[in-house]
């Protein structure tokens, strides 16, 4: 994203809806890392208050051949980029008195400090949905909840993730 591109000052506490211009930016930022996109990683909702993410099994994720589950990486995966994209959003809310300039410096050092992934079922199913909620978003470390669904609705597994965001 260049310097003169328009990010919002402050997202609008009176709606969950975020303007497009940070919409765009988590965009961008998400579609910039090439393993999101090699692992087929769908953003499917961007709020403020939630994230939702969803990925289809594929052959090449299985972890269990022999059940023809999916792999305990590309869950994790999947709760760390969700909960990744979530800790942005409430940076982006956090950081609102800084300039446009300092904000992206900022967010460009987002990354995770730690993540526990709770594995609670086998991961089956032909889609998975992540949705992450923010439980703290402080100046330098969001802290995000998430949990992970099958399509059918089965609870698979649930994670805890902080990120540095500033």
């Amino acid at each position: 994203m260049t310097e003169s591109a328009a990010l919002p000052s402050t997202i609008d506490p009176a709606t969950d809806v975020l303007p497009e211009e940070l919409s765009q930016a988590v965009y961008g930022f998400f579609n910039r890392i090439p393993f999101n996109r090699h692992l087929g990683i769908e953003i499917d909702e961007l709020r403020r208050d939630c994230v939702a993410m969803s990925l289809a099994m594929r052959p090449e994720l299985i972890g269990n051949f022999t059940q023809g589950i999916l792999h305990g990486g590309a869950i994790s995966s999947l709760i760390d980029v969700c909960g990744g994209a979530m800790a942005l959003i409430g940076a982006f809310d956090r950081h609102a008195h800084l300039t446009v300039q300092e904000r992206m410096m900022r967010l460009s050092k987002l990354g995770t400090i730690d993540l526990r992934v709770d594995y609670l079922r086998p991961g089956r199913g032909e889609q998975f949905v992540c949705t992450s909620v923010p439980l703290r978003s402080g100046n330098k470390v969001g802290v995000v909840r998430s949990e992970l669904h099958a399509n059918d609705g089965t609870l698979i597994a649930v994670g805890t993730g902080t990120y540095l965001c500033g």
